[in-house]
Parts: C-alpha cells; sequence; structure tokens
C-alpha cells in the first residue's frame, strides 16, 4: 500500500473530471462510495487499485497492488494538473460563461492509459450505450483480475492486452459484441505496446490521431474518445457521434446541427474544442427530445 496527499493548486472537482472513466453503474473499473473514489487500473508493472478522498490538506490518495507507485505517481496529471484553461475565452455565451463559473474544478484527465481507453472507444461504436456497458462489465469481470486491496466488491482489474488476445469468439458473442468491433479488439491488442508510446507525443494532436488510426476500425470518432481520457487532449472533439452535433447546435445557438455544423460553431475554440464540449456536458444542458430514442448510435467511420 502506498499513501500520499495531493494537493492541487486549483480546485478539482473529482466528480466531474474522472466522471468520464465510468462506464455505467456496475462499471468494474470504477466506483464511488461515502469514502470517496475507487479505481482500478492495469499499470506497467501490473494491476492496481486507486482510492482517492478530499480531505482538508487535499485529495487522499491510497493505492494497492504491484501497480501501486505507477498509479500514485500518475495522480496530479489524473486529476488535470497541466490542463491550463486560463487562455479559453467564453465571455461571449452565456451558457459557457455560466458552466465555468459553477465548475470551478472541472479539470481534463490524463490517464496514461491509450489501450485501455481505446478498447472501451471500441466497444462504444455503432452501439447504444446500455449496450457498450454491458460488454465492458461482461468481459472484465470474466477477464480481468481481482482488484488488489480492500476494493469494494465485484471490482476488476482490466486485462492485458495478450489476454484480450485470447479471448475466444463465443465470449465476444455473449458480451454482445460482434465480429467487427472485435477484431478491431483484437488488432488494437497486437500492438498495445505501440500505442502506449503515443503519450510520449503529448496530449494529442495531429501525429498521434494518425498513430491510432492507423488500426483498422479507428476512426476518427475512437481516436477522439481516447486522446480525450488517455492524453488528456484539450481539443479532440467526437465527429461522427449520433447525439453530440446535436446537443452542441441545441446549446450553442437552440437549434440542432450535423458534424459539419458543430465543428463550425466549435471553431472559435480550435485547440480547446474538448474544454467546450465538457462544459456544455457540465452545465446540465439537455436537448429536447422530440421522439423515441434511437436504438443504434452512428459513429460512421468509428
Amino acid at each position: 500500500m502506498i499513501v500520499t496527499t495531493y494537493a492541487p493548486a486549483e480546485r478539482v472537482s473529482l466528480s466531474h473530471t474522472l466522471g468520464p472513466l465510468r462506464r455505467g453503474r456496475f462499471d468494474p473499473t470504477f466506483r464511488t462510495d461515502p469514502s470517496g473514489v475507487w479505481r482500478t487500473l492495469r499499470t506497467p508493472n501490473g494491476g492496481a487499485t486507486l482510492h482517492l478522498a478530499r480531505t482538508a490538506s487535499g485529495i487522499a490518495a491510497t493505492a494497492w497492488g504491484p501497480g501501486a507507485e505507477w498509479a500514485i505517481e500518475g495522480v496530479p496529471e489524473l486529476l488535470g494538473a497541466g490542463d491550463d484553461w486560463s487562455g479559453l475565452d467564453v465571455s461571449g455565451n452565456e451558457l459557457l460563461a455560466d458552466s465555468l463559473r459553477r465548475n470551478p474544478g472541472l479539470r481534463l484527465l490524463r490517464t496514461r492509459q491509450v489501450f485501455e481507453m481505446m478498447l472501451a472507444a471500441i466497444l462504444e461504436q455503432k452501439v447504444t450505450g446500455k449496450e457498450a456497458r454491458h460488454a465492458w462489465r461482461v468481459l472484465i469481470t470474466k477477464h480481468g483480475q481481482p482488484a488488489p486491496g480492500p476494493a469494494p466488491s465485484g471490482m476488476r482489474v482490466f486485462p492485458a492486452a495478450e489476454t484480450w488476445r485470447r479471448v475466444p469468439s463465443w465470449e465476444w458473442h455473449r458480451a454482445g459484441v460482434g465480429p467487427d468491433r472485435s477484431a478491431t479488439v483484437m488488432r488494437a491488442a497486437v500492438v498495445a505496446a505501440s500505442l502506449e508510446r503515443t503519450l510520449e507525443k503529448g496530449r494529442g494532436g495531429p501525429e498521434v490521431e494518425r498513430a491510432l488510426r492507423s488500426i483498422p476500425g479507428v476512426g476518427v470518432w475512437t481516436s477522439a474518445e481516447t486522446t480525450q481520457r488517455a492524453h488528456g487532449d484539450p481539443d479532440a472533439p467526437s465527429v461522427g457521434d449520433y447525439h453530440l452535433p446535436a446537443v452542441v447546435g441545441w446549446a450553442l445557438i437552440g437549434k440542432p446541427v450535423d458534424d459539419d455544423g458543430m465543428l463550425e460553431l466549435l471553431a472559435p475554440w480550435t485547440g480547446q474544442r474538448q474544454r467546450i464540449m465538457r462544459l456544455i456536458e457540465s452545465s446540465g444542458f439537455a436537448k429536447p427530445r422530440f421522439g423515441p430514442r434511437m436504438t443504434v448510435q452512428d459513429h460512421r467511420s468509428h
């Protein structure tokens, strides 16, 4: 067990900052309880369990397992260290300015776990959130390792790349994952070590995107969803998402738009577009509903 206290220079909200990592209420890698936030992670040194809790002196971080030291070293970046919002000007938009004012602890996280974040995004390609969360829960519960330390019951550590390569076809089928997505996971697992090296390129950008998209089945949407969480990318919007363009359109100009329209609306904040997306999300804004929910999300080129 390793224990430390992280005292950030600026306010950090654990719920808002870590929210993008939670894959549903029963995510075996992420839990919250009255004591704080629990998270499991696969590190270069093995599995780890990380517990984060706010205290009077900062954020208490405790880690267990072979990867405990790596997990503790990554706490500052996980909680937004190096994420600079000072250059973001949203004074011309009331909704964004209000969200920024009401959410001073919002930060962009950086997990430093590229393959894990990519695999989760692949499972979300062209399916509903419910289907993706089910697949994530079933596969990690089946193939992951028990969480080290006193983690809540049922928590598991994300499997190593070689474990994913050995998952048989019928296990993918039972989890509701079709052959296209499982094949993409297999291709990503083969180059998992190379994926982690993209962290050396910084917080995303064209070079990182090209590297991720060199894997067949990984397109602009999956790449963006990966860099947002693994690299702390402040820009990459999730182009190709069924819901997001309409949400951005309704939030910023009061009507739905398509992907091109979304990119046009976000253009004034190029370089910081992911911050704008997080501000919209954290504002509590929801687009109007005019009909039944779609049963399949269209991530197009993934």
